[in-house]
This record gives C-alpha cells, sequence and structure tokens, in this order.
C-alpha cells in the first residue's frame, strides 16, 4: 500500500483527493497506539480548537484522530501554512503534544506531521491495510526512547598547547627560537621575493585541512561511542548554517534509540567525551527524551539515514 504523504488529504488507495465544500472535516491522524487510555487525551487542543482528540479504533489497535477543517488542511492551503516557519513550529509542537500525550501511557508510534484521510471510514480502510507493519514497528521501539545528539565544530577555541617549561632557561631558549624564526624568515623573504606570502598560505591552509579532519574524527568517535549504548542509531541529514546559525557547522546530526532505564548511561558518555583530549575543537548538543521519530519507517534499525 503506498504510504498518505505528510501535507495532503488522501483517499483509502492514498492517492491525493480535491477538497469540496461538501466535506467539511477531515481526520487528522497523530499516531497509532495499543491500549491508549482516552482519559489520557482530554483538553489535548491538538490542529483545531474545540475538536476532541480521540481514538480511532481499526482492527486490533487505535489511531488519535481529530476532524479538522478540511479547508484548512487542503493540499494548497497546509501547503501555504507550512511554508511560514512560526505556523510549521506551531503545527509540530501541538502535534508532538498529542502524541507525547498518548506514547506516556500506551505502546505509540507517531506518524508524519499533517497525515489525514476524507473521513474516519477512509482512514480506518487505510490504517487496517499496516496493521501487521504498524504492531511490528511498535514492538520493536516498546521500553524505548530517541535520543538526539548533534556535534558542531567549535570557531574560536585556539587548539590546545601542550605544557611549556618556566624560568630563564625556557625564556631564553625561546628567545633564540623566536631569534633563529625571524632570521631564516627574513632570508627566504630577500631569497625569494613573494614566497613567504605563498609558504604562510600553503601552511594555513594546512593547518585547516588538519582542523576539519580532527574535527570530523571527533564527530564519527562520538556516533561509534553513543552506538555501543543505545539499541540502535541513525544519522540524519546534516542542517546548514541557515538553520544552526551563521560559522556555527554541523558535523553530525544523529539519533539514538536508547532503552529506557540507560538514559544516565548516554548522557555520562557524553559528557566524558566533552572533557576528552581531542574533543576541544567540538561542540556537544543533547536533547531528549523523544518518542522514537526517527525509528518508525518500519525499517532495518542499524541503517542510517
Amino acid at each position: 500500500m503506498t504510504r498518505p504523504l505528510p501535507g495532503a488529504v488522501v483517499t483509502p488507495d492514498g492517492h491525493p483527493a480535491t477538497t469540496t465544500t461538501a466535506t467539511a472535516t477531515a481526520t487528522y491522524v497523530f499516531a497509532v497506539c495499543h491500549g491508549c487510555d482516552p482519559a489520557v487525551l482530554t483538553g489535548l487542543a491538538g490542529q483545531a480548537a474545540g475538536a476532541p482528540v480521540r481514538l480511532l479504533r481499526f482492527g486490533s489497535l487505535e489511531a488519535v484522530v481529530q476532524d479538522v477543517p478540511a479547508e484548512m488542511f487542503g493540499e494548497e492551503a497546509l501547503r501555504e501554512r507550512l511554508a511560514n516557519r512560526a505556523e510549521l513550529e506551531h503545527c509540530a509542537r501541538v502535534h508532538h503534544a498529542v502524541v507525547a500525550a498518548a506514547a506516556g501511557r500506551a505502546p505509540t508510534l507517531p506518524l508524519p506531521l499533517a497525515t489525514l484521510y476524507l473521513s474516519d471510514e477512509r482512514a480506518r480502510a487505510a490504517l487496517r491495510e499496516d496493521e501487521n507493519r504498524f504492531r511490528s514497528v511498535m514492538g520493536r521501539i516498546a521500553g524505548r526512547v530517541e535520543w538526539g545528539v548533534k556535534v558542531y565544530a567549535a570557531p574560536g577555541r585556539p587548539p590546545p598547547t601542550r605544557p611549556e617549561r618556566t624560568g630563564p632557561t625556557a625564556t631564553a631558549a625561546a628567545a633564540a627560537q623566536t631569534t633563529t624564526t625571524l632570521t631564516a624568515t627574513a632570508a627566504r623573504t630577500n631569497a625569494r621575493p613573494g614566497h613567504a606570502y605563498l609558504d604562510r598560505a600553503r601552511g594555513a591552509r594546512r593547518a585547516r585541512e588538519e582542523r576539519q579532519e580532527a574535527e570530523l574524527n571527533a564527530a564519527a568517535s562520538v556516533d561509534r561511542a553513543l552506538r555501543d549504548i543505545a539499541v540502535a542509531g541513525r544519522r540524519l541529514r546534516s542542517h546548514d548554517t541557515g538553520v544552526t546559525g551563521a560559522g556555527r557547522v554541523q558535523l553530525l546530526n544523529a539519533a539514538y534509540l536508547v532503552e529506557k532505564g540507560r538514559e544516565a548511561d548516554l548522557i555520562g558518555a557524553v559528557e566524558l567525551l566533552r572533557t576528552s583530549p581531542g574533543y576541544e575543537r567540538v561542540e556537544l548538543e543533547v536533547t531528549g527524551p523523544w518518542v522514537p521519530y526517527s525509528f518508525v519507517d518500519g525499517g532495518d534499525l542499524d541503517a542510517d539515514q
């Protein structure tokens, strides 16, 4: 079966449908769960003020759904709304609030933002076709949570320095070395006009390449260390500086599926890495725990995205 695409009202066969004025509402599906208590959904705003968030039974599972105005959630209208960053963030927040409420009380598989059907009947028919897949994925993520870890290059931090000798002997040695370096530089400059500039440029380029290699190696080491703790990990698409901020280069954007009860192990590993030699030029950011959004597509849990 073709899965419903986020951001479009679909028919039972998965194809986008044209919303008409006769269709007053569409069925928005937040998640699929098993044995959820309807009371945990009471009072949730969802995507449409005044419409209750409720359970829709299909087969042996339930969908967490809400009636939403079809005119606001048709394909074109929704595309325009989600192109606005503030509107996108609002829709994502309320979507997560509903999913998190259900996940706090029952095995829950979150569906993509803006998964919609023309009616309850059509949602039930489409979801029923995927019931076995839903049950399989819920079995794999049950009792586990997602943690996000991002690694950034840390611009402006000086490279680590080696311990230096102190006292008159060290001062004399440093002065002698400086004098020798200046003399050699002057000799090169006088003997080969323009070559000193090229030497400096090549040196700066080598230093930059070595720094970038060290940063990438540190990010790869973080990923390896956390995969040893997690049930599974996935490297996600890195964000560009338009999202992370000017000058903040993202080296790793990863998600880790962790058994509940092992959260402290993951956080402890991150803290240890932060203070370890070789990680001075990177910054580590940890978020979670989350509902396992990155591990619900039914694919190989160890595969990278």
